[in-house]
């Protein structure tokens, strides 16, 4: 591959000796070959990117992402997910067990891990917390883990049975697993299809009370510190939810939580209009909710920002609300969303690049002389619109279609490959 010389680029990297210094940096096969004020560019087959204004930081990584494969390729193939994961700046990505068979046995990892090799995007498999994601029998987690499999979650669906949420802790902790809580109480959450509050009252349909997500967290913290083992909560959503773990953290609980990109961005008013690529799940809540979840990644207390990817054919979106599946397909529009949102240029790289990395115990890419070039080139300006021509997703369902936004990724690097945008 030819050498890459990034201009005047803006080092964003907390743990760099680089960070917050406007300098070049240059890639030769596949490393980063040279940092510094003025590198030169008069050798022949050298590919220039003007950085000027753009910010340079480790790869983006999503620890929620569902592709379909294997079983529901029509929704998302694990090519087409790391193509659009790329144009959303992600080097890697966590894909959700929703898969059909489930990700749930050592064959399933083995399948994902060997499918997705040598691709610009890292794929990582999360095998399922119970067999078949029933939430019946503990599913093979050791052997999942020695597979690849980097944590274990049930999916979209939550693990109601308290007895096993306590075993799968429990024998998690003893090979060094992490465990992921999706928190909702099943039989409170009933058959809701959105926030329940006063719009829900008003459209006359049935809500999912805040109450569904937040019993579930607190029955799972005191789980943890049970069996003094950690947890990892998957896109909380409501602010008593972000009280709870902001608490727990205080006592020395050994959590951590995330929160989707559109929950940041959307509120139950934007389903007045019964469009279904608004029905997501944790719905979407109130604004006195996003303002707690902001104050929450501001602390501390939310520690990652997650795309939950969940993309769907048209015939389960374009129908009626009350049928439509849940899900956004949002790879692409998570960085632009929380620029709107109002997050920071390091903010964004700590939730994005940083914390998932920590989170789940993986390597993060440095950004210094030697190392492997893991990289996301973006700014935070550039007004773009998403559209179904430059949507990369096999699926559609997103709200963001036709929409104007700020701020975009320009390049992308990781296993000695490259894409411009």
């Amino acid at each position: 591959m030819k050498k890459i010389l990034l201009k005047s680029v803006a080092i964003l990297h907390p743990e760099s000796k680089h960070n917050g210094k406007i300098l070049d940096v240059l890639i030769n096969g596949g490393k980063i070959a040279s940092i510094g004020s003025k590198i030169s560019e008069d050798e022949k087959g050298i590919l220039i990117i003007n950085g000027e204004g753009k910010f340079l930081a480790p790869g983006f990584f999503d620890m929620n992402a569902n592709f379909g494969e294997p079983g529901l390729e029509t929704k998302e193939d694990l090519d087409s997910g790391c193509q659009t994961a790329a144009a959303g700046g992600f080097t890697g990505v966590a894909v959700n067990p929703n898969t059909n068979p489930p990700i749930h046995t050592k064959a399933e990892v083995s399948y994902i891990v060997n499918k997705s090799k040598f691709n610009l995007v890292d794929v990582y498999p999360l095998g399922s917390i119970s067999h078949e994601r029933k939430g019946k029998d503990l599913a093979e987690l050791y052997d999942m883990s020695l597979s690849g499999a980097i944590a274990f979650t049930d999916g979209d669906r939550p693990v109601a049975d308290s007895g096993l949420m306590s075993r799968a802790l429990l024998y998690a902790k003893g090979f060094n697993g992490l465990i992921f809580s999706y928190a909702e109480d099943p039989l409170l959450a009933g058959k809701g299809k959105m926030n329940e509050g006063k719009m829900s009252t008003y459209l006359g349909m049935q809500g999912i009370p805040a109450l569904a997500e937040e019993v579930m967290v607190a029955r799972d913290l005191y789980l943890a510190a049970y069996n003094d083992a950690p947890i990892h909560f998957c896109t909380i959503s409501t602010a008593h939810s972000v009280e709870l773990i902001r608490e727990a953290k205080k006592k020395g609980i050994k959590v951590t939580c995330d929160v989707a990109a559109h929950h940041l961005a959307l509120t139950e008013d934007d389903v007045e209009g019964f469009d279904s690529n608004y029905k997501v799940k944790p719905p979407l809540r109130t604004k006195a909710d996003i303002k707690a979840l902001l104050k929450g990644l501001k602390d501390g207390t939310i520690d990652a920002i997650v795309s939950q990817h969940t993309p769907h054919e048209i015939e389960y979106k374009n129908v009626e609300f009350e049928i439509a599946s849940y899900g956004i397909s949002s790879l692409q529009t998570v960085l632009p969303i929380i620029i709107q949102a109002g997050l920071k240029p390091q903010d964004i790289v700590e939730k994005l690049s940083i914390n998932p990395r920590k989170i789940l115990q993986l390597d993060i890419p440095m950004l210094d002389i030697g190392q492997d070039a893991n990289l996301v080139l973006f700014d935070t300006e550039t007004s773009w619109v998403f559209s179904r021509q430059n949507n990369l997703s096999k699926s559609y369902n997103s709200p963001f279609i036709d929409q104007n936004f700020k701020g975009r990724v320009s390049f992308v690097h990781n296993n000695n490959q490259f894409l411009q945008f």
